[in-house]
């Protein structure tokens, strides 16, 4: 289902936006009919209710939305789009009650609520057609709708049919509709190319490893964003147990973050160059794994000592991290599903990201606040160096101790990034646990809209 606003030549009846308890008091402005129906509908507001009002004949002539209360919307990420299954079959027109600060995050939210992913089987959920809120950006709104709409197919898809291959054919689709460039380099051509790590990490699998190298835009700065693509972990031959194995498809949400904001990117052709890459592997089993205690030599020269298989992801980055640093690009950002411990520090709803530059962390934090899309600096916190210090080999993969998990990963990662100046790193979870308003179950995007409102501040635009 195209996640479009109606057209505003619709036949639309109007919308209320009725604060909880507000319903009465809406209701005196209203004629007889009107009165004696929302009195008896018991209709109040609450978030989520929903009230169509009839004419004479008993067709809709209004309708009602709950917005609940103040606390009730601050526990929401979309509170508007709580109403929007409520009034499926509808074509709306918002009358009133929509605070003019909020509407272009509660459009996508209303859009959002239309998403489902039905590759196997139909899932879109019915909803009422939205007509543009004044001042809203129509074009905008369905741009970030729809490459949300690419992040969320993207993870929800199985590794089955979501590998590095099909990864690719994903990125070179987004390539050929913005006519960006595209190269892959894949199997031997990696080793042949210096990309050891990536490499290593993929190579036991029955689909070859491969880095993705996108580029589009031909004036402006340099963004580059890098995108973790792990297509499955198992956890190499430090196996996963079953019960943390279950959601590894979402492995490569880094990866579908960054190509669903580089879609957004182009479609809004914003003024800069866009680099995007993409370590895509799987990370499987088989006698050709690497192996715990093995030391790898990184593109940056680094030596890695690898003290759990299970920690790939930063190694599959890194040696996409050292290629983009190469070219000191004005801003670089690198997402990834990459640590429990930012699960148990932030949970699920919140993107933790590091900056090297606190001009990255004001944009980001005041972008995020408009953009329904929140996020949360955590520090690259230098006395932890010498924990990814092993002694034997320059880094070491997996500290033992548990401490600070995500700061270490991201302390790892920046080893690799020496030339440029401005770099933020995501580590975000790329999946929402359960369905709440616009957002449902599954994969999610994390991070982009807040990155997308940021980048005017950031790079001049």
């Amino acid at each position: 289902m195209p996640l479009r606003f109606a057209s505003e030549d619709s036949a639309a009846i109007d919308l209320h936006l009725i604060e909880q308890g507000g319903a009465a008091a809406w209701a005196e402005g209203q004629d007889a009919r009107t009165r004696a129906w929302v009195a008896a509908s018991c209709f109040d507001g609450a978030l989520g209710e929903a009230l169509l009002i009839p004419d004479g004949e008993g067709t809709p002539r209004a309708a009602l939305a709950g917005y609940g209360s103040a606390a009730q919307r601050a526990r929401q990420r979309f509170p508007l789009a709580a109403a929007a299954p409520r009034l499926a079959g509808q074509t709306l027109r918002v009358a009133s009650g929509l605070p003019a600060e909020v509407a272009e995050a509660e459009a996508l939210g209303w859009l959002l609520s239309g998403y489902g992913f039905s590759r196997y089987r139909d899932q879109s959920p019915s909803v009422g057609a939205l007509i543009a809120p004044e001042g809203v950006d129509a074009a905008r709104v369905e741009v970030l709708a729809e490459a949300e709409a690419l992040t969320r197919d993207l993870i929800n898809t199985p590794a089955a049919d979501m590998g590095p291959e099909e990864l690719e054919a994903a990125a070179r689709t987004l390539a050929k509709r913005f006519d960006a460039g595209i190269e892959v380099t894949t199997g031997q051509a990696l080793l042949d190319r210096n990309f050891p790590m990536i490499h290593a990490v993929g190579r036991a699998a029955a689909q070859e490893p491969r880095l993705i190298d996108m580029r589009w835009g031909e004036e402006g700065p340099l963004l580059t964003l890098v995108g973790k693509g792990v297509c499955f972990d198992t956890g190499g031959l430090n196996l996963k147990p079953a019960s943390s194995m279950g959601l590894m498809k979402k492995d490569m949400g880094g990866a579908a973050n960054v190509l669903g904001l580089a879609q957004a990117i182009m479609a809004l052709g914003l003024k800069l160059r866009l680099r995007v890459l993409i370590p895509a592997v799987e990370n499987s089993v088989s006698s050709d794994s690497f192996r715990p205690q093995d030391i790898l030599t990184s593109r940056k020269g680094l030596t890695v000592e690898i003290n759990n298989t299970d920690a790939e992801g930063r190694l599959v980055l890194a040696d996409a991290l050292a290629l983009a640093d190469e070219e000191g690009p004005d801003l670089m950002l690198s997402m990834a599903t990459l640590t429990g411990a930012a699960r148990v520090a932030v949970g699920p709803d919140l993107a933790p990201f590091f900056a090297t530059d606190t001009a990255i962390t004001t944009a980001l934090a005041a972008a995020a606040e408009g953009t329904a899309d929140p996020v949360w600096p955590l520090p690259f916190h230098a006395p932890y160096e010498a924990m990814i210090e092993p002694g034997v080999a320059d880094l070491d993969n997996a500290p033992k101790g548990g401490f600070a998990g995500a700061i270490t990963a991201a302390l790892f990662l920046r080893r690799f990034v020496t030339d440029t100046p401005r770099y933020a790193h995501f580590d975000i979870y790329g999946w929402q646990p359960a369905p709440a308003p616009g957002r449902s179950k599954g994969g999610i995007g994390q991070g982009p809209r807040a990155i997308l409102g940021a980048l005017p501040e950031l790079l001049g635009l």
